[in-house]
């Protein structure tokens, strides 16, 4: 019976001190809060400043918003100031030194973190950063165990710094000000993969039109069209994706207006090389200087699989542009269809076999006379028609030799239009390579500073 006891009176003899702390904290905070306004700033003689220090610790970097240029985080941010209306004698209330005070009790200062509405100037609070351990802490604090790594963006730079503007006197709220700076830096393999590769694979193809025949233009335009389509998709989407500002514009952004310039530019070449292929003796002249340069020298230097034009094979120029024939063939045209086939295949057999049985009847007259004077005279009178025939044979090897030579120079047309195409294929490859390197090593060398502020040593960093 004796252990019953001492154990009920050790139980009893717990709850008079737990209910008397209870009732001194509960004296404390009434009188503590009794007379205390909470709309008064916590001064004890009219001039005091009330010193609040500041202190930010970043949780998450959520995401960027580059189209609305919003930065989304999750922060906590602790002040600290001196409010003498809060302390008591320890020695009054048992020995009590900490009580927790609903914050709606008591005075607060009125500091937000974006867009600062504070009604105090800083002839009233004074904003510092929290010093710890006799150092002033001037960077974002990150608590390794809370932070959650962002994917997308890496925090290169987290300084924190007290700015005090000149231009403002201290009855101004923007007087001074605390700013909490986050440099970052986007990972870029997620862009690389997914729009830079894509978008440079797709441009290259623009060079691949080069390697068409000179006079297929049309599906050299045709293909260039189609990349170019493919292209403004690609800048379709970026442009959602960037902000609507005049004062920069995106590394991917350039690049695609230069790959659509270059796009561009190769149609046009192919409009020009199908335009000089294309050409014929009776539109255009080839002066043999231009076959010098095009269809020599050039295609010797681009070391091309093509035979040479040589000056031995100059031809004199004609003094005037031949003229179009467009009007003869209309003619023949129209000739043709009014004129039986028929007569068209036999009219001309039947003129030559009749001059020529002319003029063997006239040579037998003369050997059947059997004198040399009558083959004589039978030669003279079949002359006019030996020399008809004559003629119409001269005039059957100049038209074969006219028709080689526009054969020939038609030739030597298409021949020039796959030179120029070449060395447009050169100089394009060349352009849209180092044009490329060039961008991009632009975004290679646009990277975070090793300091935060240019000119500034200090790191800020614990």
């Amino acid at each position: 019976m004796k252990v019953p006891l001492l154990s009920l009176l050790a139980l009893l003899s717990c709850f008079p001190t737990g209910l008397l702390c209870r009732n001194q904290e509960e004296r404390l905070l009434k009188d503590m809060m009794t007379g205390y306004n909470k709309n008064i700033r916590p001064v004890e003689k009219d001039g005091d400043v009330t010193q609040v220090t500041l202190k930010l610790t970043l949780t998450n970097l959520v995401s960027l918003n580059e189209r609305e240029e919003a930065l989304m985080t999750n922060v906590w941010i602790e002040m600290q100031w001196c409010d003498y209306r809060l302390k008591w004698n320890t020695s009054l209330y048992d020995g009590i030194d900490i009580i927790r005070v609903p914050s709606k009790s008591i005075w607060l200062p009125d500091i937000v973190l974006e867009n600062n509405s504070q009604t105090y100037s800083a002839n009233e609070i004074d904003l510092v950063l929290t010093n710890e351990e006799g150092r002033t802490v001037e960077w974002i604090v990150i608590d390794p165990e809370a932070f959650t790594e962002n994917g997308e963006w890496a925090i290169k730079h987290r300084p924190a710094k007290k700015l005090i503007n000149s231009h403002y006197s201290k009855d101004d709220l923007e007087y001074q000000e605390v700013i909490f700076f986050l440099i970052i830096q986007r990972k870029p393999l997620f862009y690389i993969i997914n729009m830079i590769v894509p978008c440079v694979l797709i441009s290259s193809l623009g060079l691949l039109v080069y390697f068409l025949p000179a006079k297929a233009g049309g599906q050299k335009c045709t293909m260039s069209i189609s990349i170019l389509l493919a292209q403004t998709v690609f800048l379709f989407l970026i442009a959602q994706k960037v902000p609507e500002t005049s004062q920069a514009v995106p590394l991917i952004g350039k690049f695609l207006m230069f790959a659509m310039t270059v796009t561009t530019i190769v149609v046009m070449n192919c409009v020009i090389v199908l335009n000089v292929s294309l050409r014929t003796p009776s539109t255009h002249i080839m002066t043999n200087d231009v076959r010098q340069i095009l269809l020599n020298f050039v295609p010797r230097l681009l070391r091309m699989q093509m035979s040479l034009w040589s000056p031995k094979d100059a031809q004199p120029c004609p003094t005037s542009r031949r003229r179009s024939s467009l009007g003869l063939i209309a003619k023949a045209d129209e000739y043709v269809l009014k004129t039986a086939r028929t007569e068209l295949m036999f009219r001309q057999q039947i003129a030559r076999e009749g001059l020529m049985k002319s003029v063997l009847q006239k040579i037998q007259n003369g050997l059947e006379g059997g004198t040399v004077q009558d083959l004589s005279n039978s030669l003279a009178q079949a002359s006019p028609e030996v020399r008809q025939c004559v003629a119409s044979c001269n005039h059957i090897a100049t038209s074969i030799q006219k028709q080689n030579d526009f054969q020939n120079e038609n030739e030597e047309w298409f021949l020039v239009g796959r030179v120029v195409d070449r060395v447009c294929f050169l100089v394009m490859a060349l352009l849209f390579a180092l044009s490329t390197v060039g961008i991009f090593l632009m975004g290679h060398f646009n990277q975070a500073p090793s300091t935060p502020f240019p000119g500034d040593p200090n790191r800020y960093l614990p």
